[in-house]
């Protein structure tokens, strides 16, 4: 198929490379703004559903869907104060 398109594109190698560019600009343009907008309600990726029970052990979950305290990950590191040292003043 290519081999076809590239033997109908007129004006020698100079016309075949601009036509070849026009070709793939306007396949990607329509690609870009009509079938990726048309198929996009149709995709999952936006179709995400939260629920109370998730099926994961450890607590039953807050009102918030947070795990009541002491039954969450414990992290290695502290959350209340910012543990870096200060950035050093030549930079």
């Amino acid at each position: 198929m290519y081999g076809w398109i590239w033997r109908k594109l007129p004006l020698g190698l100079p016309g075949k490379l601009a036509g070849s560019l026009l070709l793939a600009t306007a396949t990607v343009a329509l690609l870009w703004y009509v079938v990726f907008p048309w198929a996009e309600p149709l995709l999952p990726f936006d179709d995400v559903q939260v629920t109370q029970d998730s099926g994961v052990p450890g607590g039953t979950p807050g009102p918030e869907g947070s795990p009541p305290p002491g039954e969450g990950h414990d992290l290695p590191y502290s959350t209340d104060q910012n543990n870096t040292p200060p950035p050093s003043p030549d930079r």
